[in-house]
């Protein structure tokens, strides 16, 4: 019979804590994305909000337009900063294609008491962010931004680096509604750019007039996807596909026309 012997069971009992360990991490994730899920549809509440000036805003004032919210804290020494980063290159592909002005983005420092407009200015400035429909804001009161927090489905918890959570972009509708939850550090930009078509350009058309609908439209399907680029374009080959056919459909009615005049004149 073999002694279990403390020189093997150590070993042993640490693999086994690995096990447990992995194993919460995964349900763990797992559980993080279904509230994240479970969240969509949800109307934010409103609450104040103090920018990197030091002004304060209302949130609900922010929603003339589609609005993009990320959390960060600003003592992340890895993942935040990778995803406000890249998030400034994905943010400019989509206003090339939609508009500079078609959406507002807001990041929120979630670490309240140690996130304040000074470190969310640094960390926008160190990260190069200079868009000015993209505000980097704390909340004044955290009560609220734990509010705010749940209605996103946006999930924390203090780890030994800081913090664990969720890495997501939350889209809002004009209505303050949760529409899309778009995550990772890195992503392939129609993730963002799709969805924001859906609230950018389907408006009901009593909010729009005709011209600025058939405007909006043509935008809508004409702006390409170019995979290798990672960027979108406007795509002209349907008016070259319209302006070939109209100029041949007017080459089939004047030559009918010619043919009709022609044989009346003989008659």
């Amino acid at each position: 019979m073999n002694r279990i012997t403390p020189g093997r069971l150590v070993p042993a009992l640490l693999a086994f804590a690995l096990v447990l360990s992995a194993a919460d991490s995964n349900a763990a994730r797992g559980d993080a994305l279904e509230i994240s899920q479970a969240a969509i549809g949800n109307r934010v509440s409103d609450l104040t909000l103090i920018d990197s000036n030091g002004e304060r805003l209302k949130l609900h004032d922010l929603l003339e337009r589609p609005l993009g919210i990320s959390l960060i804290y600003t003592g992340c020494a890895h993942s935040c900063s990778v995803t406000t980063r890249y998030l400034d290159g994905v943010v400019k592909t989509a206003r090339e294609a939609m508009g500079t002005d078609s959406f507002g983005m807001l990041t929120i420092g979630f670490d309240h008491g140690v996130d304040t407009p000074e470190s969310m200015a640094n960390h926008a400035r160190r990260h190069g962010v200079n868009d000015p429909d993209w505000r980097f804001v704390v909340a004044e009161s955290n009560e609220a931004l734990e509010q705010l927090i749940a209605e996103l489905g946006f999930v924390y918890t203090p780890s030994p680096r800081g913090f664990d959570h969720t890495v997501q972009l939350s889209l809002l509708d004009r209505d303050g509604s949760l529409y899309r939850q778009v995550y990772g550090e890195t992503f392939k930009a129609p993730q963002l750019v799709e969805p924001l078509k859906d609230l950018v350009w389907r408006r009901p058309k009593s909010e729009q007039g005709l011209l600025a609908s058939i405007g909006e439209r043509i935008r809508l399907f004409c702006t390409v996807y170019d995979a290798r680029g990672d960027r979108y374009y406007f795509d002209y080959s349907m008016f070259v596909g319209l302006g070939l056919g109209g100029a041949f459909l007017l080459l089939i009615g004047g030559w009918t026309g010619r043919e009709l005049f022609r044989r009346r004149r003989s008659t």
